[in-house]
């Protein structure tokens, strides 16, 4: 068997996206003022995103524990994923802050954390499509 075709695929991918976003809440919360000298990026911004993470991997969490995984949810999760990608691109090419090259290190991992998680989560719920329409057959 497949490690995409095992019924447990999507809630590991939910736990992952939930311990990364955990993670990275902590380190900014914890952190704020010795990552905005660090990395470039306003106290403000590294304070009110690391909340947002930690409320988010609460979430994420969650939906990794259901035995059906709550489809709708996982597709805005998808959704705002990829958006967040695109938020920390957007950040680095707007030139508003003097990033420092920690800090384009820093917004790049994420932004390709939470693609790597996008399309994982993507492939879990095709598979979990294909695999309810096989149990229907």
């Amino acid at each position: 068997m497949s490690v995409f075709a095992s019924p447990r695929f999507l809630p590991n991918v939910m736990w992952a996206d939930a311990a990364s976003c955990a993670a990275t809440g902590a380190l900014q919360v914890a952190f704020t003022n010795a990552l905005a000298a660090l990395t470039g990026l306003p106290a403000a911004l590294l304070m009110g995103t690391g909340v947002f993470l930690l409320a988010y991997a609460a979430l994420a969490a969650f939906m990794a524990t259901r035995a059906t995984p709550p489809r709708t949810l996982i597709g805005l999760v998808i959704i705002g994923n990829f958006g967040w990608a695109v938020a920390c691109i957007a950040l680095l090419v707007s030139g508003m802050f003097a990033v420092t090259a920690l800090g384009i290190a820093w917004v790049l991992a994420q932004a390709l954390c939470v693609v790597v998680l996008a399309e994982l989560q993507w492939t879990g719920l095709r598979r979990t499509r294909s695999s309810a329409g096989m149990a229907l057959a």
